[in-house]
């Protein structure tokens, strides 16, 4: 979560304590992936075998820019599938991020439930002219 802007790394620990008081414990699975990492996840599906897995291009996605996380449910009340980190409420957390200003990408045309991110006024133009690579480890905005 270090490699996360300072302000959504906040705003994920919020979403976490939340979670967490109404018996929901999230895992963080993402958080800044690199240009070639986001390059390699496109592929999936594509030019690579599998399932498509995002539908953001590398230089398109906010996780170059330590604008987004991705979480899994580890825990939740009456939990019957503990393996599954992929079931459980997701409606309620994608609230209680929202209620922290996040953007939760279950509300999207091709809904990501696990996905949040702020883009702090910025676009992805704007973004890559000022990191046309994304950021590196260590980098902030």
């Amino acid at each position: 979560m270090e490699l996360l802007h300072p302000i959504v790394r906040d705003q994920c620990l919020r979403l976490q304590r939340a979670c967490r008081g109404r018996g929901v414990v999230l895992t963080v699975t993402q958080t800044l992936r690199s240009h070639d990492e986001q390059a390699a996840l496109w592929a999936i599906g594509r030019t690579e075998p599998g399932n498509i897995v995002t539908h953001a291009p590398p230089g398109y996605s906010w996780h170059e820019f330590g604008l987004a996380f991705d979480v899994a449910i580890a825990r939740f009340p009456s939990d019957t599938t503990p393996n599954d980190l992929y079931d459980g409420p997701w409606q309620l957390v994608g609230d209680e991020g929202e209620k922290v200003g996040l953007e939760w990408a279950g509300r999207w045309k091709h809904p990501d439930r696990p996905h949040f991110e702020n883009r702090m006024f910025y676009t992805l133009a704007q973004l890559r002219v000022l990191h046309p690579h994304g950021l590196g480890a260590g980098e902030v905005l």
